[in-house]
């Protein structure tokens, strides 16, 4: 199919024009013109791109783009990347906060569906935006019940700053590197708040708030809604994808 109605589809399903992001979300990089196979990663990155040039692939869709707000040099590693693409005439788009808050396909959805949390409500504003969830359980569980939930759905190792109650019955999630939103968390009482990674900054606030910090990791917590893009975009037209699996230990 031709690279530019893919790319207008999946601009309408994200709903790409209505949501404010410093990441230029869309098509990012063209190609010459039709894709016929689809390889989707978290990252850009030039290993992501080699890998997808080996599988033939005309498009590569990533949650974490190359072009962020800003004009930026193509020197160093990006135009590394850059000429990847073009050698492999590879399209790359991109999705950050659309596929962060998609009420069907995006991480945080996702993580609902696959730790089958009972979400109550949606949580956490990213500058005007809500992206998170906000999880209420019948019976309040215990952090290793959670930690245990995320170890199996997740394929993660989480990590835990145990500073809040025995049990649990109010939780926070905005998956990815969303640290700084755990105040939110602890301004509506929350007894827990789970997202991707920590910060150094914010382990003194959580212990004296006394809440659990859950972290599953940054790239895991954020596989979820790329896989399911990659899921629609088969059945929809049929075209073969592929995931790239690349964790970073983060």
């Amino acid at each position: 199919m031709e690279t530019g109605e893919l790319g207008l589809f999946l601009n309408n399903l994200l709903k790409i024009s209505e949501i404010h992001d410093d990441s230029l979300n869309g098509l990012q990089v063209a190609n010459s013109g039709s894709v016929r196979k689809v390889a989707l990663a978290v990252d850009v990155s030039l290993a992501a791109i080699v890998e997808a040039g080996k599988l033939h692939a005309d498009m590569l869709f990533v949650h974490h783009g190359q072009f962020w707000g800003k004009p930026v040099a193509l020197t160093a590693g990006v135009y590394k990347r850059i000429r990847a693409l073009m050698d492999a005439d590879m399209a790359l788009y991109a999705a950050h906060l659309p596929l962060d808050l998609h009420p069907e396909l995006g991480n945080n959805a996702q993580i609902e569906k696959i730790l089958e949390f009972p979400v109550k409500r949606d949580f956490g504003d990213y500058h005007g935006t809500v992206i998170g969830k906000e999880v209420v359980f019948n019976e309040p569980v215990s952090v290793e019940a959670i930690v245990e939930r995320m170890r199996k759905g997740l394929n993660c190792d989480p990590k835990v700053w145990r500073f809040g109650p025995d049990k649990i019955s109010r939780l926070g999630y905005v998956s990815g590197g969303a640290i700084s939103m755990m105040d939110q968390a602890v301004q509506a009482g929350m007894d827990a708040y789970i997202t991707g990674e920590p910060a150094h900054s914010a382990y003194w606030t959580a212990r004296e708030a006394g809440i659990h910090v859950i972290f599953g990791g940054h790239y895991a917590t954020e596989t979820l809604g790329v896989k399911a893009v990659g899921e629609v975009i088969h059945k929809e037209f049929g075209l073969e994808t592929v995931f790239i699996d690349l964790p970073t230990g983060y």
